[in-house]
């Protein structure tokens, strides 16, 4: 029997903390596929977590090694959890995700986090730069493996400090430091130095970066797994609220730049009447032929506040990975047909410019 070829397609990963576990659960849904090839990666943050164990598992295993990698990491972070005994304790029933009482006692200490955060420095409340995710992702993610990856093509984004400028480090270039600057929130953590650079989450430069995939992938269908809302029906009112969508449309600017750059290429092709043009530049030809598909996290994430994208307890976690596979599953269902005949997401409706 003649073995189909398996349809290729890029995933941009956003970050976005521990709602990087919504990302996870999508990942090992699309593994499951066997007739898609993940031909490109571009992570941020938390989607740098992601890329990186989905590399290394390719090379270990194969598909079932990523879906292993990737469970092996994201267990890994909820032992970090302080509660981390108490989940697995008599009483880790009372630790599920949707308990109203462990909200509740756990919020004061998340506000005195934040309230230190806020007047202190990380330089003065972590002089020892102490990092519980360099030990995670050592324990759990080979890194030669990354390098050496010949599965996939990979692309992490981080901000360079003094410049405000991105940085897209190549799969030869990536290291823990590397991935560890993807996720360096500036508040929490002292900014990682690289060749004599020092840099801050990528997040604020390109969450994620598109380009590379575009530029340097042979996939024709681009997949954005968004866990960041972009739509929100209450304009909020408390400090608290008010804050975290600040951090939220400040973590999607980037990612609705190059959207809408792309929705205004495409539509400049299309009023040209070449579409299908042999162009003199290639990336004329890519922005073309370019399909644009997404995932997202929508109302199932967005109901649980940007406050809940610390907590790393595993029952917390575990929700957010079937969260993942059910959202996954769900664009599979509707959208598989269409991968490489036609985008499934409309760029000019979704990410265009707010007309009066």
């Amino acid at each position: 029997m003649t073995k189909h070829k398996r349809q290729q397609i890029d995933l941009a990963l956003q970050g976005g903390g521990s709602h990087g576990a919504f990302t996870w659960g999508v990942l090992d849904r699309l593994l499951q596929d066997d007739s898609l090839e993940i031909a490109g990666v571009s992570g941020t943050s938390a989607g740098a977590m992601n890329a990186v164990a989905l590399a290394a598992g390719l090379m270990e295993g194969g598909r079932d090694g990523a879906r292993e990698c990737l469970g092996r990491f994201w267990r890994r972070v909820a032992q970090t959890s302080p509660f981390h005994a108490l989940e697995m304790g008599p009483a880790a029933a009372l630790w599920g995700p949707d308990n109203p009482w462990l909200a509740a006692w756990t919020a004061p200490w998340r506000q005195a986090v934040s309230v230190l955060g806020s007047q202190f420095s990380p330089y003065q409340l972590n002089p020892l730069n102490l990092n519980p995710l360099r030990d995670v992702l050592r324990e759990t993610v080979d890194f030669d493996r990354v390098c050496g990856c010949n599965k996939t093509q990979l692309f992490i984004a981080a901000t360079q400090v003094r410049t405000g400028a991105l940085r897209t480090f190549r799969q030869h270039e990536l290291s823990v430091d590397v991935v560890l600057a993807s996720a360096c929130l500036p508040l929490l953590f002292q900014a990682v130095e690289i060749d004599g650079e020092a840099y801050w989450d990528g997040g604020y430069a390109g969450n994620p970066t598109l380009l590379p995939l575009i530029s340097e992938s042979a996939a024709q269908d681009l997949l954005l797994v968004q866990i960041n809302p972009s739509l929100r029906d209450e304009v909020p009112v408390s400090a608290e609220a008010i804050l975290d969508r600040i951090n939220e449309v400040t973590f999607n600017a980037s990612l609705l730049k190059e959207l809408r750059s792309i929705a205004l290429l495409k539509q400049l092709i299309a009023d040209e009447g070449r579409p299908g043009h042999h162009y003199r530049n290639p990336l004329f030809a890519r922005i073309d032929a370019l399909k644009v598909h997404r995932v997202e996290g929508g109302q199932a994430l967005a109901e649980l506040g940007a406050g809940s994208k610390v907590q790393t307890q595993w029952p917390f976690l575990s929700m957010l990975f079937e969260r993942g596979a059910e959202a996954a599953d769900r664009w599979l269902h509707e959208n598989r047909r269409h991968i490489g005949r036609r985008s499934t997401l409309d760029l000019r409706e979704a990410f265009g410019e707010v007309m009066p």
